[in-house]
């Protein structure tokens, strides 16, 4: 083997080798993600059922939505994960899909709890109302941010028309 075969040769082992250990700690991860998830989710179940005995659905409704949507998110990590694996490159639309949820969620939590606040302290409901604009402007930055980076695969994909100048027109003597 020559010298230059064997120079080039190292980086693609080393290369190989880091691909392999990248594989191997984002499948881990993606499996404590979704032992994680189902831990969160009997625990939502559990708190479903323990409300429904004791009639207090409508107090603990907020806690168990919102450890619905964390599993949600914790969910969409995991598919992120799995396309990160699977492509070996990061692709922002899941982070941008988990961005959207967790400030959804948040949204949610802070319209329900808010109803106690907005009579105590007018500061405190003017920084809620703050919140949720920002938030909100986050759903939408990052809704356009999809529909944009949809649009872009969408136009990437599809084939470049074919150019056909008009002839130019002869001159009439």
């Amino acid at each position: 083997m020559s010298e230059d075969a064997h120079k080039k040769s190292w980086p693609s082992k080393g290369a190989k080798v880091l691909g392999n250990a990248e594989s191997a700690v984002l499948t881990l991860i993606g499996f404590v993600l979704v032992i994680l998830a189902l831990l969160m989710l009997e625990s939502a179940v559990m708190a479903v059922v323990h409300a429904t005995q004791e009639g207090k659905i409508r107090e603990e409704a907020i806690e168990i939505l919102d450890s619905v949507l964390l599993v949600m998110m914790t969910m969409e990590i995991v598919y992120t994960v799995a396309i990160s694996l699977e492509a070996h490159a990061l692709v922002a639309e899941p982070f941008l899909i988990i961005g959207a949820i967790a400030a959804i969620r948040r949204m949610l939590v802070i319209t329900a709890t808010s109803t106690k606040d907005e009579h105590t302290d007018p500061a405190v409901f003017r920084n809620t109302l703050i919140e949720l604009a920002l938030l909100a402007l986050i759903v939408i930055t990052m809704a356009l941010s999809i529909y944009t980076l949809k649009r872009a695969s969408i136009l990437r994909a599809a084939p470049l028309p074919e150019h056909d100048p008009e002839p130019s027109p002869k001159p009439e003597h």
